[in-house]
């Protein structure tokens, strides 16, 4: 579920607002994928790609939705959503993906497009989020943080409740990395969005 290796230093470098990196479970064991969003000029429609099932599609939409609804808390022009078309594309469309885990990397990557800010480097996130911004626990946590280990990731972003699936891992397998335990997704903003522009920072214009 994610790019080729190859590609991976592409999806992983943060100078493009919206790639965030998230954290999946599959069949065989866990894997990390990305999230990618971009605006367009447009009428706030929400198109979402990926052969993502429902429950994932329905988790781009919360995501959206939340910032509409806190938009003057976090700084947002509300005539944004008005103003642009919003794309939600999880990469390698040929693999169906489907599940809540990926809401808080979503809303993070809407995030990230909406203030033109950079997303830290070497994180990865999972969690399910609610209308409300509440994050909760996920499943497969052995696996996706094994996952993301191999990958290189040194840092995530986890559920509060998901702390004792991190415990039950052998600790010699967690050496190196840093795990923040969230409740809600202003935490998680605050942990995962930086105050650097990205390159060529899109200036987003309102009729």
């Amino acid at each position: 579920m994610g790019p080729a290796r190859l590609e991976r230093d592409k999806y992983e470098d943060n100078e493009v607002a919206g790639v965030v990196t998230g954290l999946a479970w599959t069949s065989v064991g866990g894997d990390i994928l990305f999230i990618e969003s971009a605006l367009s000029k447009g009428k706030g429609v929400l198109n979402i790609t990926g052969n993502l099932g429902q429950v994932m599609k329905e988790s781009a939409t919360i995501a959206l939705e939340y910032l509409k609804a806190n938009a003057e808390h976090y700084n947002l022009n509300v005539k944004l959503f008005d103003s642009y078309d919003v794309h939600i594309h999880v990469p390698e469309g040929a693999t169906p993906k489907d599940g809540p885990s990926a809401g808080i990397a979503m809303l993070t990557s809407l995030m990230s497009l909406f203030t033109q800010k950079r997303v830290k480097k070497h994180l990865a996130m999972t969690g399910e989020i609610t209308l409300r911004g509440k994050v909760l626990p996920v499943g497969g946590l052995k696996e996706k943080i094994l996952a993301g280990k191999r990958a290189g990731i040194k840092e995530y972003i986890l559920c509060k409740d998901n702390e004792k699936d991190i415990l039950e891992i052998k600790q010699e397998y967690l050496k190196g990395l840093t795990f923040h335990y969230v409740t809600d997704m202003e935490e998680v903003i605050r942990l995962a969005i930086t105050h650097q522009d990205v390159k060529h920072k899109k200036v987003l214009t309102f009729e």
